[in-house]
């Protein structure tokens, strides 16, 4: 994790307003408005790495409420559209979610069902997915 981290912030992109990280508080109103735990390495990333702007995918966020990324408003979007409520959405690509299982597994939900794409945690889904994007 500490190396996908390392190359993430290595990677991240200087912009006039910089995303801030949550704290621990903030991330208690996201479960409380999701009415779902954060899955563990679902919850490390939002407070180590979701403030980090890089490639064309925008992982969730959980420090403006305001945000097009802020994770409860994906949550209600993509379950608005189907996905099953168990999962916690990380990331929103062209109305498909890569989203995560309560044991952490990141999967990728598209066109109204599960794919076969699995990574082991978020952050095998960083490396793998994110930063070769």
């Amino acid at each position: 994790m500490e190396d996908v981290l390392d190359e993430l912030r290595e990677h991240n992109v200087n912009v006039p307003v910089p995303l801030e990280l949550p704290d621990d508080d903030a991330l208690v109103v996201v479960e409380e408005e999701l009415l779902l735990p954060l899955p563990r390495d679902l919850r490390d990333y939002l407070l180590q790495a979701s403030d980090v702007i890089y490639g064309s995918l925008e992982p969730v966020t959980a420090a403006d409420p305001y945000s097009h990324t802020y994770l409860p408003e994906v949550a209600a979007v993509a379950w608005a559209q189907g996905m099953p409520r168990h999962l916690v959405p990380l990331c929103e690509t062209h109305g498909h979610y890569y989203c995560v299982d309560p044991d952490g597994e990141v999967q990728f939900w598209r066109d109204g069902e599960l794919s076969d794409e699995t990574w082991a945690s978020v952050w095998h889904w960083v490396r793998d997915v994110w930063l070769e994007s």
